[in-house]
């Protein structure tokens, strides 16, 4: 049954085949109207202040600014927003990362359309939506309080959404130079914020955080370095 109004979707998804596929299997509907399609973190948050989509379908990794830091940006000006996260990774990490992040759902890639259709009319209804198995897993950690303690553990290093950004264009191979020009900031605040990345991690050279990038889903591990 069609809905009166269709829902609009903004599609985040780095991934031309994967996003076309959405995009047809959610016009194709009726129910929905996806009002523009992007593959950049950083668009994604742009386009949904300046859009206001009902729903925005948000994968995790995606060049320039990841799906969770991307997420927090657009809740933190717009508390209404309503982010449903599509992902290839399901590990409890990243699940739990973008529940607190303020995600109103957490759907695997492998899910059936039915499931997809059902989760962002919920969504937009205002309400949360997660697959059976991540369910489980929220359960899980919920009722586990050794579970929720290392959670908390692993809160205390984290970065701040700008030290976020830094580090994944720095995993991404971007200069010192380049970064400041694509966050309009100077070169030496770079120089800072990359130096609170360190201390803070006790890594101290790239390729270690390259390497703590790819292995918290801050970037896909194809990414590939240059060290100059």
């Amino acid at each position: 049954m069609k809905t009166a109004k269709p829902i609009t979707v903004l599609l985040a998804e780095d991934h031309v085949v994967v996003r076309e596929g959405l995009c047809s299997l959610l016009n194709a509907d009726g129910n929905f109207r996806v009002v523009a399609e992007t593959r950049t973190g950083r668009e994604a948050v742009e386009l949904t202040l300046a859009l206001r989509p009902d729903v925005v379908l948000m994968d995790i990794a995606m060049p320039v600014l990841n799906g969770l830091e991307a997420t927090k940006q657009i809740l933190a000006t717009d508390p209404s927003a309503k982010v449903l996260i599509l992902s290839a990774y399901s590990d409890d990490e990243y699940v739990l990362r973008t529940s607190a992040a303020g995600a109103a759902g957490f759907l695997e890639k492998q899910t059936s359309a039915a499931i997809l259709t059902k989760a962002i009319h919920e969504v937009a209804k205002g309400n949360t939506f997660y697959s059976p198995t991540i369910t489980k897993s929220l359960l899980k950690h919920e009722h586990n309080p050794r579970n929720r303690a290392g959670m908390e553990k692993v809160n205390v290093t984290r970065l701040t959404s700008r030290e976020s950004e830094v580090l994944q264009l720095v995993a991404e191979g971007s200069t010192n130079r380049q970064i400041g020009a694509d966050l309009g900031i100077s070169v030496k605040t770079v120089e800072k914020h990359r130096q609170h990345i360190m201390d803070k991690l006790n890594i101290h050279d790239t390729a270690g955080l390259t390497r703590f990038a790819i292995a918290t889903g801050v970037i896909e591990n194809n990414v590939r370095l240059t060290i100059v």
